[in-house]
């Protein structure tokens, strides 16, 4: 398969060889909502909890007594169904939200989702990418100049310059393609590969 090399205007100046396995595979929807919805839930932190009935501060007297008052009987104001009450299942800070992914299946969605990505054309390759110097407005008039507006930036090592570059730039996203993952690859308009980013997925999903 060959993929498309743009330049510094956003012009097609050159074409390069890509696996036919990495970016000309068939798009599964459901392989691929699974790796996202896992890749979301793995990043999710136990930070919540709940009083349970053996947790809120009340007393455990019987509010009144059993039978005579006319009422329904009740033996805690601690009871879940009181207002104040403990909750009947509370959330816990050690609940786990994993999910669990086969590698198998992980490498094959981010290959689906790459492939989707070059079928649309939202999938540029570039020589390299960088900026002389830390500055947002010279990483702002690359991509502007190569009509780019909501990037992802994929290198194979990410140098300082281009990361304090992109930090305030909302639609844009700087990553090496060992730190690649597939909500940002769904997320951005555009993704920007190198030649070197290529090759390292090549290896690295093969």
């Amino acid at each position: 398969m060959e993929l498309k090399v743009i330049n510094d205007k956003g012009k097609s100046a050159a074409t390069v060889a890509a696996s036919d396995a990495l970016f000309g595979r068939d798009y599964n929807e459901s392989l691929v909502h699974q790796i996202v919805i896992a890749y979301q839930a793995n990043a999710r932190m136990g930070t919540r909890a709940q009083k349970g009935r053996s947790d809120v501060r009340h007393s455990h007297k019987k509010p009144w007594r059993q039978k005579g008052t006319g009422r329904a009987r009740s033996g805690d104001v601690a009871s879940p169904l009181w207002r104040g009450g403990g909750k009947i299942f509370p959330n816990l800070p050690d609940e786990n939200f994993s999910h669990k992914v086969n590698r198998k299946m992980y490498r094959a969605g981010m290959c689906s989702i790459l492939s989707q990505l070059a079928r649309e054309e939202r999938l540029k390759v570039v020589e390299s990418f960088s900026v002389e110097a830390p500055k947002t407005k010279l990483l702002s008039q690359k991509l502007k100049n190569m009509g780019l507006a909501s990037t992802l930036v994929i290198t194979d090592s990410v140098d300082q310059n281009l990361a304090l570059s992109s930090r305030n730039l909302v639609n844009v996203r700087v990553l090496d393609v060992d730190h690649a993952d597939p909500v940002s690859l769904i997320q951005f308009d555009s993704v920007i590969l190198t030649k070197k980013a290529v090759a390292r997925f090549e290896e690295i999903l093969k």
